[in-house]
C-alpha cells in the first residue's frame, strides 16, 4: 500500500506532499504499548509509526482502517482522527503535512506486518519529530475520549473482569484509582453487565466476568467518574 514511487530526498528517503500516520495501542501489562516498523536505514531514528502516502483519491478513514489491519494482522477494535500535524517538524517519508490516527487492540498476538514490534508508549526509542507529535497527540486523545467513547473496554476482550477494566483504565490515565470508587462509578455509568462465567484468579475467590453492555439513561451518555489516590 505504501507509495515508493516518489522521488527520493538527499537524504535518500522518499519524499510525499501527505502522510496518514497511525498509532497502534495495546495493554502490555500495566502500561500501554504503541507498535512501530523498521525505518529506513538512514538516519538515528530506527523504529517509525506505520504510514502510508496519501493521494487525493483516498478516504481517510478507509486508508487507516486498512493501514492498521495490515500491520497488525488483524482489524482494530476502535479507531479515530487525531488531526492534521502541518509545522515544520521531520517525518520518515518527508512529508509537508501528515494526517494522525489512533486505534487500539485487544491483543499483541497478531501476525504483525514484517518486522513491528510493540514498544512501552513511555519508553518509545527515538521517532522522527513529526511522528513523536502523533504520539503524544494520540495517547492524549485516548485519555480526552475516554469519557465519551468505549475506549478502555476496546483494549479488552469480550469479557473481563472488573480488575482488568480497572487497569486499563489506569494504564490510560497513569494513575492508580481508588477500587471502591471506581466501582461505585462503573455501577452508576450502566456501562456493564455480569455474565454467568467466572476465572480463577489465583489463590483467592474465582472473579465473575463482565462484558460491555451499555444501558440508556435519560439525560444522555455517562462517562465513568473516579477519585484519584490523594483527592
Amino acid at each position: 500500500m505504501r507509495d515508493r514511487s516518489s522521488p527520493p530526498t538527499r537524504a535518500g528517503r522518499p519524499s510525499v506532499s501527505a502522510s496518514l500516520d497511525i498509532v497502534l495501542c495495546t495493554p502490555q501489562g500495566r502500561a500501554l504499548a504503541v507498535l512501530l516498523t523498521p525505518a529506513p536505514a538512514a538516519g538515528r531514528e530506527r523504529w517509525m509509526l506505520p504510514w502510508v502516502a496519501m493521494t487525493g483519491a483516498q478516504q481517510l478513514d478507509e486508508s487507516a482502517e486498512r493501514l492498521a489491519g495490515e500491520s497488525l494482522g488483524a482489524r482494530p477494535s476502535w479507531i479515530a482522527q487525531v488531526g492534521a500535524f502541518g509545522d515544520d517538524k521531520r517525518h520518515p517519508g518527508g512529508a509537508a503535512l501528515s494526517i494522525g490516527y489512533v486505534a487500539v487492540t485487544p491483543g499483541r498476538d497478531r501476525h504483525l506486518a514484517a518486522g513491528a514490534q510493540w514498544h512501552a508508549a513511555g519508553a518509545l526509542p527515538a521517532l522522527a519529530p513529526r511522528q513523536k507529535a502523533i504520539v503524544d497527540s494520540s495517547v492524549a486523545s485516548l485519555r480526552e475520549r475516554m469519557d465519551t467513547a468505549p475506549v478502555a473496554f476496546r483494549l479488552l476482550p469480550p469479557t473481563f473482569t472488573l480488575t482488568d477494566l480497572q487497569e486499563v483504565y489506569e494504564l490510560l490515565l497513569g494513575r492508580r484509582v481508588h477500587k471502591a470508587s471506581f466501582r461505585r462509578s462503573l455501577q452508576a455509568a450502566w456501562l456493564v453487565e455480569p455474565t454467568d462465567e467466572w476465572r480463577s484468579e489465583g489463590r483467592g475467590r474465582p472473579a465473575q466476568l463482565f462484558r460491555y453492555a451499555p444501558r440508556k439513561r435519560r439525560g444522555g451518555r455517562r462517562g465513568v467518574r473516579f477519585e484519584l489516590p490523594g483527592g
